[in-house]
């Protein structure tokens, strides 16, 4: 579904299960660090909203966002977790180097979820400016954090 028909920080709270005895992974990209730590913000506080303790959220940062698939496959490895998300943001540039950035992260996550019994949850902005990654991180379109961190509680119940 588009994000401009779907405010990303809306959500039916009765759907969501009690995070309170759920470990979670963090994974949080460097780059693009305003907009990475939005997203990371939105996902801490809406885990903590649905009983995740500070303690079981767990935050590791890598350089960029093509290292978020090495970064979550070393969490994945750490049978404490019970879910792990990853937040990048890649704006396009004048170069191919979005295309293959964003093809690498999305094939990796989803190697991951498949070979993996531990949930990886992709939340990695694609933008094509920087308006539209604000618009996407608390801003008018709500905070992918938010939905990544409701995708992790609910794939960590299934």
């Amino acid at each position: 579904m588009a994000t401009e028909l779907h405010h990303l920080s809306d959500y039916d709270a009765q759907s969501v299960p009690d995070a309170s005895n759920m470990c979670f992974g963090i994974v949080v990209a460097e780059w693009n660090p305003e907009i990475t730590g939005a997203l990371l913000d939105g996902a801490v506080k809406t885990l903590e909203k649905h009983g995740a303790i500070p303690e079981n959220i767990h935050i590791k940062t890598v350089p960029g966002s093509f290292e978020l698939v090495y970064g979550a496959q070393m969490m994945t490895k750490n049978d404490g977790f019970d879910a792990v998300i990853i937040l990048g943001s890649v704006i396009r540039g004048e170069t191919p180097h979005f295309d293959y950035i964003c093809q690498g992260v999305t094939y990796g996550i989803a190697r991951l979820n498949a070979s993996q019994n531990i949930p990886v949850i992709y939340g990695l902005l694609t933008t094509d400016d920087l308006q539209q990654a604000k618009d996407r991180s608390g801003g008018k379109l709500g905070n992918k954090g938010d939905e990544c961190a409701i995708d992790a509680i609910k794939m960590a119940k299934f």
